[in-house]
């Protein structure tokens, strides 16, 4: 028995294969081929583009998958959509950082559109319809909204009022002087699941596995551990020094005068932190790097 698991291709397919290392999945992709290789005989994968992943996990044909919370929602909205998908887990990354993403509402910045009542009766251009739609319907604003192939923010004010279109910094938009005014919603990357998939149990169970993995990898992400003799005299001067996700670590040495004491800390830290461990007599500091941490 395989597991079906689709891998987002596109903009997320590189970071989501270095994710999958850092997880200890090898994940090998041909630019010929849409079936990548994984070193884990129990998974099949194939690369699908995240806008249709939710539809091919809830059809069956894949039991699991990455996309975005986004391209959920639109699957979700669609009418013509009866498969229901299963979220299994958030994993927040994106092409670019680790981070969620927004998709916003934008208008040219010398227009007059100032909040999203005032778009009313305009035409707004998307990938994501059903989303933008049933957002629109939430505000009571009567819009167009017709689907964009692509090049989104070069459309207003000429071929669209106003655009709605993802970013994570807002450089682009900035760069095609458009200006943001509302947030139509959020997403991060999640991993789904079948329900069909999880009813079975060595199925379910490999997902599981899987899902902690990947979250372990994220938590790790821009973290490293430390660890350091001191002695005990001037623990106490250490310990004030060192944030931990509990409490650090504290081990006794073959001389009882000294201790070992080991936590983890943010990477950006470090720098800073490592002198001042030095000037409060620490001794052998040792900064070694995560891969995976679980809660």
């Amino acid at each position: 028995m395989k597991l079906k698991l689709g891998i987002p291709k596109g903009s997320l397919q590189d970071a989501t294969i270095q994710l999958f290392a850092r997880a200890g999945f090898n994940i090998y992709a041909s630019p010929r081929s849409y079936f990548p290789t994984i070193d884990d005989p129990e998974i099949e994968c194939m690369l699908i583009r995240a806008q249709e992943m939710a539809r091919y996990v809830a059809d069956g044909v894949l039991d699991a998958g990455l996309t975005g919370l986004d391209w959920v929602a639109e699957h979700q909205a669609s009418a013509s959509s009866p498969g229901a998908v299963v979220p299994l887990a958030d994993l927040v990354y994106a092409k670019q950082s680790f981070g969620k993403v927004r998709w916003v509402l934008a208008v040219p910045e010398d227009s007059r559109y100032r909040a999203p009542a005032d778009l009313e009766g305009a035409t707004i251009a998307t990938e994501l319809v059903r989303a933008t739609e049933a957002y629109f319907m939430r505000q009571g604003v009567h819009v167009k909204v017709e689907f964009s192939w692509g090049a989104t923010e070069v459309k207003p004010p000429t071929l669209a009022d106003a655009i709605v279109e993802v970013t994570e910094t807002g450089s682009s938009l900035r760069a095609n002087r458009l200006r943001i005014i509302d947030t139509v919603l959020e997403s991060n990357t999640q991993l789904i699941a079948n329900p069909a998939a999880l009813k079975d149990a060595w199925k379910a169970t490999k997902l599981d596995n899987i899902a902690l993995l990947l979250r372990a990898a994220i938590e790790a992400q821009g973290r490293v551990g430390i660890m350091l003799n001191v002695r005990r005299d001037a623990l106490d001067a250490v310990l004030a020094l060192l944030p931990a996700l509990q409490r650090p670590t504290i081990s006794p040495l073959s001389d009882p005068d000294w201790v070992a004491v080991n936590t983890i800390i943010e990477e950006r830290t470090v720098r800073d932190l490592m002198p001042r461990l030095k000037a409060a007599s620490a001794q052998g500091i040792v900064e070694y790097p995560l891969n995976k941490i679980v809660m």
